[in-house]
Order: structure tokens, then sequence, then C-alpha cells
């Protein structure tokens, strides 16, 4: 009974409980990128930046909600009443730095400020406030409000470039992995001919076929193949465990098995996994890049901060205008009672005013510099990177002919050897100049990889 409660309980949870994604023999690269995009915390923070942007728009928003405000004041002493004192309104501010108010106030009491008596009733009001100087086309709130929404572009473009580096960073993880593993992989080849070499040098000394130095010689390129070996394994398995600082699975780490492989003979698909291979309108791509949106939505940014310290060159001159009336006679319209103001004020020389523009606009050229010259390096970049992938490209395919040739020799100098025309000596040089040539192509191909990875990054285009 318990083990088919057991079986049940297996059965119905949840598939997430269970990494299955990885129970399987080869982790391909386009899979490996699928879980960082889809699962890797970095890229998820990333996101926050987006959702960060947003609340600020919603604060810069707030600067236009409309307000109610309240002050009462009430003094009492030796049962007399000094005073009794009510001020309410209802605020609602516009963009164009217009404010509409309702009021009502009441005052009553022995020590009211006369200015500030009201009918029995009360009395309320209802006007305008409106900037005729600084602050009528723009202001601090209309400006903090379009930067709020440039935020959110500025972001976006934040989280690409966030995201990029994390699938580069990755992506270097895995090329690392794939290396390793093609190491040990020949290393393990070459270890195989090695005993099967050993053993048989062995039987021809007891033949009395070969001297009986040949054994020591042998048992040399044997420990020196094991060697080689495990230091191969180490950086493997280090390899392995930096790769798995990419992957993760519903906010869970995970760390792949040792028997989990990478997918080999990934040259030839990188560009088409990469999207490498597809660039045919490099303005397009500069166009689009998000450093370079980054930098017109600061220019944006900043124009708006120049117009709004040129705005502070104007004079400030409020008006306002208040119809005035008794709470049970507002139907009855008296032009006769109103409140009006004027509030004006104007530094004489501008010092302050004209020296924060000046700042503003030396900032705004200065950007401008940054991005023509962002622009000419992002093509110089696009351009050096293809000029080394097509380089990189021949150099693997001399080495693949290199490689070929180490092995043509080898396998004759292996047919001489049989035939008792050449030595242990000679056959171990050839084995050894071949192994340097199979590292060197292990190597060029991870150079062609992140080649590619780096053109990748280079481009900003998110698959």
């Amino acid at each position: 009974m318990k083990t088919f409660l057991f079986l049940v309980f297996i059965t119905l949870m949840p598939l997430e409980a269970f990494p299955q994604e990885f129970d399987k023999d080869i982790l391909s690269f386009s899979e490996y990128l699928g879980y960082v995009k889809k699962y890797h915390p970095m890229v998820s923070r990333a996101n926050l930046e987006i959702d960060k942007a947003q609340a600020q728009l919603m604060q810069a928003r707030g600067g236009f909600d409309p307000k109610i405000e309240v002050d009462f004041d009430k003094k009492q002493f030796r049962d007399k009443e000094y005073y009794t004192i009510l001020n309410s309104s209802f605020k609602i501010p516009t963009w164009y730095g217009i404010e509409i108010k309702a009021a009502f106030d009441n005052s009553e009491g022995v020590y009211v400020n006369p200015q500030n008596y009201t009918p029995n009733q009360g009395l309320t009001s209802l006007g305008i406030t409106v900037p005729v100087g600084q602050g009528l086309f723009i202001n601090q709130r209309m400006a903090d409000l379009r930067n709020a929404k440039l935020q959110i572009n500025l972001s976006q473009s934040q989280q690409r470039i966030l995201a990029l580096d994390v699938l580069y960073n990755a992506s270097e993880a895995y090329f690392s992995w794939l290396k390793h593993y093609n190491e040990v992989q020949m290393y393990n080849e070459y270890l195989t001919y090695a005993e099967q070499r050993y053993q048989g040098v062995l039987k021809l000394i007891e033949q009395g076929d070969k001297p009986a130095i040949d054994s020591i010689e042998t048992g040399i390129s044997l420990k020196n193949r094991r060697l080689s070996l495990e230091n191969a394994t180490l950086k493997l398995n280090k390899a392995r465990l930096e790769m798995a600082n990419y992957l993760w699975i519903n906010d869970t780490p995970i760390e792949p098995s040792e028997k989990l492989k990478p997918e080999t003979g990934l040259s030839k698909d990188i560009e088409n996994i990469l999207k490498t291979g597809e660039l045919n309108n490099s303005e397009a791509i500069i166009l689009q890049h998000p450093k370079l949106k980054m930098l017109e939505t600061k220019i944006e940014m900043l124009d708006v901060e120049r117009k709004l310290k040129a705005n502070y060159l104007l004079p400030k001159i409020d008006l306002g205008y208040y119809y005035l009336s008794e709470p049970s006679h507002i139907e009855n319209f008296r032009t006769d009672d109103y409140k009006i103001g004027l509030n004006f004020s104007f530094p004489i020389f501008l010092r302050k005013e004209r020296g924060a523009l000046n700042l503003t606009k030396l900032k705004l050229q200065d950007t401008k510099f940054e991005l023509k010259q962002e622009q000419l390096q992002i093509k110089n970049k696009i351009d050096a990177q293809l000029t080394e992938i097509a380089s990189l490209k021949k150099q693997v395919e001399i080495l693949e002919s290199l490689v070929k040739d180490y092995q043509t020799m080898l396998e004759a100098e292996d047919r001489l050897f049989s035939f008792g025309e050449s030595s242990i000596f000679i056959i171990n040089s050839r084995e050894t100049n071949l192994i340097a040539a199979r590292i060197q192509q292990i190597n060029m191909e991870n150079s062609l990889l992140m080649s590619n990875a780096g053109l990748f990054k280079i481009m900003a285009v998110l698959n």
C-alpha cells in the first residue's frame, strides 16, 4: 500500500520538480542558450530595469494628480472662542502649468483677522491660476513626465545590453566546456593507442624482435598520455562547473551530470544559431543598436532639460482669478465678487539660470559627439570581427589539412615499424606532432566560436 501511495505521489507531482530537460546525453548549444534566456536570474534582473522605469513614470504622472487640502484651526480659552478657521480646497493641476482650484472657507470667532471674515455659511470660491511667463510651456512636472517616458526606452536598451552580456558570458563558458571535452576525447583516443602499442612492443621484446629499451620508450609515451588525460579531465570538470553557473530552471540552479556532453561540430552551425551569417546590412543593425538607442534617448532627455533651463530665463508671472460666492447663492452669479492675484519675480543678472543652461548645452553637445563616435566604433568593430571570422575559417581549413597529413605520416610510420624499418622514437615523435596539431585545431575552432559570439555581442540583435 505504501508503495502504491508513493507512486501516486510521484505521478501527481509537477514536472517542474524534476530537471527532466537534463536527462539526456547531449546538451546542444541552442537549447543551452534557451535555458539561459528563460531562466537565468541576471536576465530576469535586467527585465527589472523596465519595471523600475514604469514605476518612475507612474511617480511622474503623480505630479498631475488632483489634490484635496484641508486646514482647520480652532482656539478656545477660558470659555471664550478665540477663532475657528477652516480652509479647504480641491486642486487640479493641468499640463501647461494651469491650475484649477475650488475652495470652501469658513471663519468665526472674536479674534479672527478681519481679512479672513466670511459669511455665516462660509465662502466658496472657484478659480484658475495661469503662469504667463515661466512655466507656461514647460515646467518641472512636465519635464519629469517626459523624461520618465524616455526612461522606459532607455531601460529597454539597458535590458538588451545586460541580457547580451549574460548570453555572451554563457556562450564563452559553453565553448570552454566543448573545447576541454574535445581535448579529453582526443587524449582518450591516443591513450588507447599508446596502451596497445605498449602491449605490442612487450610481445615483440619477448619474441626477441625488439630491444628491451623500446619498452622504456613506449612506457614514457604511455605515462605522458595518462598525465595529459588527467590534466585535460581536470580542466573539463572545472569548465563544466563554470558552465553550470548559467543553467537554471524555475529559480533553481542545475548542476549537469558528468555524463552530459556538449554539441560537437558546432563550428559548422554557429552562424545559423547566432545569426551572425545573416549580416547583409550593417547600417540597419547600427541604427537599431541598443547603445546608440541609449545615447539617442539621453540626447532627447538632455534636450528636455535644455528647454526647462531656457524657460527659467523668463520672468515668473502668475495670474490668478477666483470667483467668490456664499454656498446658498452659487447660482446667482455676481461679477463684483472675486479675488485676483499677481505674483512677479525676475532675477536681475540671471547668472545662475544662464550658467545652468550653458552646462546643459555642453552636455548635449558632448553626448552628440559621443553618439557619432560610437556609431563609427560599432561599424569598425563589425568589420574587424567579420575579417577575423573569415581569417579563422581559413586557418581552420588549413589545420584540418595539416592534421590529415600528420595522421597519414603516423600511419605510414606504423606500417614501417611493423616491417622493422622504423623505431618507437620516430613513431612517438610523429604522434606528438599529430597531437600538437589537433590541440591547435581544437583551439582554433574555439577561437572561431568565440569570434562569432563576439560578433553576436557587437551586433546586439537578440534572437
